[in-house]
């Protein structure tokens, strides 16, 4: 079975925010809840990198571990998913997410007056019925049982955001590495530590 998996190239995000937008625009995510966000290190100066970041759906994910009520839980795909019916808002799941992904309406505020929890869900719905409306209302369109990408990944411009199988993704990107280098110099000093070996000295 495959292991469904996001995976960005810092080298070709462009901070368009494309990805943001196309999320918020299919699955008519509330003011307020960013299901995806593109994060920039070192703006400005040389070295900038951007990259695109929502759940990771991660194999042994810290939020499922903390939940006190056990909505959130994995699919046969390895998509990380939630049954908003049974969140109590408490937060745990946000304090344990390395990537801030789950986000709550009503934003920080006492415990349980955060409103139900809302994530990226792979374009794959949630518990309801698929395609049903109430499964809309609640975790967006269900692209993945149509056999369909997350739209994020689809409409990316420079494909720096890609979705899919976890194998092929690692096999995508190993292949981008190795075109990506500098000639013969591809991983000689220059690379490794970015100053000449006299410099060093």
């Amino acid at each position: 079975m495959a292991r469904m998996k996001f995976l960005c190239d810092a080298e070709r995000c462009i901070e368009c925010n494309g990805c943001v937008t196309a999320c918020k625009n299919e699955h008519e995510v509330p003011w307020g809840v960013n299901r995806r966000r593109v994060v920039t290190i070192n703006d400005g100066v040389p070295g900038e990198r951007s990259m695109s970041v929502a759940c990771m759906h991660c194999s042994d994910a810290p939020c499922i571990a903390v939940c006190p009520t056990n909505v959130i839980y994995h699919t046969a795909e390895g998509v990380v998913l939630h049954d908003k019916d049974g969140c109590i808002g408490c937060g745990y799941c946000f304090y344990a997410c390395p990537f801030g992904a789950p986000q709550f309406p009503n934003g920080p505020a006492a415990f349980g007056a955060r409103g139900k929890m809302d994530k990226c869900t792979f374009c794959a719905g949630g518990p309801e019925e698929n395609h049903s409306e109430a499964e809309f209302e609640k975790y967006g369109r269900n692209r993945l049982a149509q056999g369909k990408l997350p739209l994020c990944a689809e409409m990316c411009s420079t494909k720096a955001l890609l979705a899919g199988d976890a194998a092929e993704l690692s096999d995508i990107f190993r292949e981008r590495a190795l075109r990506r280098g500098k000639g013969f110099e591809a991983w000689g000093w220059m690379t490794a530590y970015g100053k000449d070996k006299e410099e060093a000295k």
